[in-house]
């Protein structure tokens, strides 16, 4: 915490000897013991006046105006003058070490002169590495417009103010600090100059004068150290003030709405990063800057921070999903960024990022691709071939391969994205384990599970490590190996998986979070599929509950959840129950996505095989012709769904012993399979397996012997075993009696 600084009656420690001595060792540290005594003497000082009720007079400096008092005023002023001049000089030098000595200093020689409790600082800066952990834009590799006011301020020789110039030494102690990072002493800086100035000064709306600081700049640099830490609100509220000065104080000149239109553009910025967004806000805000501004330049309006208010424009658009006009935006942006600073400049850079994720999203991948690339040779050349931000765009690049099932060109990148994040950010970086996980899903879709776990538990590793134990991230991973063991049907080894995923759920969501209940039935799945029934009923009831407590009953996860509830009743033989819970699903399905949806015909075919399981072949009947003609409105006539009805509908036909109908719908499915591209061998054999079982029930030996000898080479084809091929119908002997000659071939 900074105090106020306080003014004294006089200075009992002047002299032009120590003067001379003072300017002789500009360059040298002052000695401790002798600083440390001067504070004692000043501290007893206040002491005394306050003994003596003496009343407190002006914070602004008053300095005697006869003899030597003046003259070693001025050369007090001139030397902390000359002391921030040469540490401003340093510092955009980048020569931070001697920076940071002459502003100490300056501020140390201010303090001979009133007390000004200034804040620690250490004994030597360390230019460090920007966190890790930040934002893109926080880092300040690239620009939202949140650098107004970042660079430090010489003072002018007629500056005569004590406040005034102590509170441009502390703004430029805190640049220096944002500079290299330390994001506290920055802070702690800029939060004291900020007292002093507006102690300097009755009202707010006034610049000073001499080049020194102002109350708006500091505010604008308080609120960007607590940007960079992620504290939004606080930071809403820091440039909300420095807005009400630059609105209701400043006097309408160019250069102060000029200042009024940047405050703009960073509230808006930080609505946009609220944990939850607000766009609207942020788009009135961006919207007010970029008038302002238009006003201001005339037709001369293009400049950089134009292009930059276009661009956060434009990433408002990309959020809404408004990807048609995030391009128009984007592109002009680019346009202007491109002619005011270059092809090869960072934010060039960014905004051609920006475009290329839009069309990404678009599915737009060959147009995407030419701009991740793009941003690639840039960043490789401004920021080194081992960045955080060469290593994003390498695993940009790799999900189109991904998305494309170029599985090699993808893995390849994935692994050089791996490497890159490696150097840059260490072993264990959430951007690593973001990684890992999508290398993992590629293992997982090329159907490599061995390598796939192995990849997702070294990525799990990292989460533990550098996420919080109850972090989504590591629920989502957790599932994503809980898959594979489900798929091998390693059942006791995915519960495990899931009911952890769950723990954490509850842990961080509460128990009624709906993620819980998308949780509970993979769970509720696995039971299922081991045959558990009775485990997997409790577990869909309770995933059920919760769906219907979140969302009430007209919902489409409960509609899913209730088709579940349906087909595990239907396995336990509770056929009536089992309808119920199917009924319930088409009615919500029904009202929701209307009667002809692909989800629609689904529970329509459930409800078919229950009543066909019952022995109700006419109602059977009706369900699978409504569910074959709610699959080709909503899918086509030769979707592979289509044709699995159909023989459903063909196996009922044959079950009544109605031949003819069955061998037609057989046939059709047969056509429809034999012209379309995506049909696999192994259905095309069981289809001409039905054939020819058709064909065997009626005792047509020739063209079963035809369509079964066909149906076996198809499943050849596959790869399958003979064994698949069943035959059913006549017996042997029936059809030996009434074709002696085909029964040594069937």
């Amino acid at each position: 915490m900074c105090l106020v600084p306080c003014a004294l009656w006089g200075n009992p420690f002047r002299s032009t000897s120590r003067q001379s001595v003072e300017v002789q060792g500009l360059l040298c540290l002052f000695d401790k013991s002798k600083r440390e005594h001067l504070i004692t003497q000043l501290t007893n000082t206040i002491k005394l006046s306050r003994k003596m009720s003496y009343h407190q007079q002006s914070p602004v400096i008053s300095y005697h105006t006869e003899g030597t008092e003046d003259h070693h005023a001025r050369a007090q002023m001139e030397l902390i003058t000359r002391m921030n001049n040469m540490g401003v000089a340093s510092l955009e030098a980048s020569d931070h070490e001697p920076a940071r000595e002459l502003f100490r200093r300056a501020l140390d020689k201010a303090n001979e002169t009133t007390f000004f409790p200034i804040p620690n600082t250490p004994s030597a800066t360390k230019g460090g590495e920007v966190s890790k952990s930040l934002y893109i834009y926080q880092r300040g590799e690239y620009d939202e417009g949140m650098h107004t006011f970042s660079e430090p301020l010489s003072l002018d020789p007629s500056v005569t103010s004590l406040h005034c110039a102590t509170a441009t030494i502390l703004f430029n102690l805190g640049q220096l600090y944002l500079r290299v990072n330390d994001n506290e002493a920055a802070l702690n800086s800029f939060q004291c100059a900020l007292q002093i100035a507006q102690w300097r000064s009755s009202s707010d709306s006034k610049e000073p004068a001499g080049g020194g600081v102002g109350v708006m700049a500091i505010l604008h640099n308080i609120g960007h150290v607590q940007y960079r830490s992620g504290q939004y609100e606080d930071a809403v509220r820091t440039y909300a003030k420095a807005l009400n000065i630059g609105k209701t104080s400043y006097n309408k000149s160019s250069h102060s709405m000029l200042q009024v239109a940047a405050t703009l553009n960073c509230l808006g910025v930080l609505y946009f990063h609220l944990p939850n967004a607000e766009t609207e806000r942020a788009m009135e805000l961006y919207t007010e800057s970029l008038a302002i501004r238009k006003a201001v330049l005339g037709v001369n309006y293009e400049c950089p921070e134009v292009a930059t208010t276009l661009n956060n424009i434009g990433r408002i658009h990309y959020m809404k999903s408004e990807h048609p006009k995030a391009l128009e935006i984007y592109n002009e942006a680019l346009r202007m960024r491109r002619k005011l600073l270059g092809d090869d400049h960072l934010d060039v850079a960014a905004t051609i990022y920006n475009a290329g994720q839009t069309h990404h999203q678009r599915g737009d991948l060959m147009e995407a691709m030419r701009l991740y690339q793009e941003f690639l040779v840039i960043a490789r050349k401004r920021l080194g071939t081992h960045h955080r931000d060469v290593a994003i765009m390498l695993k940009c690049m790799a999900q189109i391969h991904h998305e494309r099932k170029d599985y090699d060109s993808a893995k390849r990148l994935y692994e050089e994205a791996l490497t890159v994040g490696r150097a840059a950010l260490g072993n264990f970086h959430p951007e690593v384990a973001s990684t890992l996980n999508k290398l993992g899903n590629l293992h997982y879709e090329k159907g490599d599970f061995e390598e796939a776990i192995r990849v997702y538990k070294e990525g799990l590793e990292v989460e533990r490590a550098v996420l919080d134990v109850f972090h989504p991230n590591i629920v989502v991973t957790l599932t994503n190996i809980g898959q594979i063991h489900k798929l091998r049907g390693e059942h006791q080894a995915a519960l495990r998986l899931y009911k952890e995923a769950v723990a954490i759920q509850r842990h961080s969501l509460g128990p009624g979070h709906p993620s819980i209940a998308t949780s509970l039935s993979s769970i509720a799945l696995i039971h299922y599929q081991a045959r558990s029934y009775a485990k997997a009923l409790d577990v869909y009831q309770e995933a059920l509950r919760i769906r219907r407590d979140a969302f009430g009953d007209l919902n489409l996860d409960v509609a899913s959840n209730l088709n579940s509830i349906g087909l595990v009743l239907f396995k336990m033989e509770l056929h009536d129950l089992a309808m119920q819970s199917f009924q319930e699903s088409l009615r919500i399905r029904r009202r929701l996505l209307g009667a002809n949806h692909r989800d629609v015909a689904i529970i329509l075919y459930n409800i078919a095989t229950i009543h066909l399981e019952t022995g109700d072949d006419d109602e059977a009947m009706v369900y699978y012709r409504e569910t074959l003609r709610v699959e080709r409105a909503a899918l086509g006539d030769r979707h592979r769904d289509v044709v699995l009805t159909i023989q459903h509908i063909g196996q009922v036909h044959q079950q009544r012993g109605e031949l003819s109908d069955a061998l037609k719908y057989y046939q059709e499915a047969l056509d429809i399979q034999m012209t379309s591209e995506d049909s696999e061998d192994a259905s095309i054999a069981q289809t001409l397996n039905h054939i020819g079982n058709v064909f065997l029930q009626r005792g047509d030996a020739r063209e079963m012997v035809a369509a079964l000898s066909e149906s076996l080479r198809a499943f050849r084809k596959a790869g399958q075993s003979d064994d698949e091929l069943q035959i059913s119908g006549l017996n042997f002997y029936g059809l030996s009696k009434m074709h002696p000659e085909c029964a040594p071939s069937a």
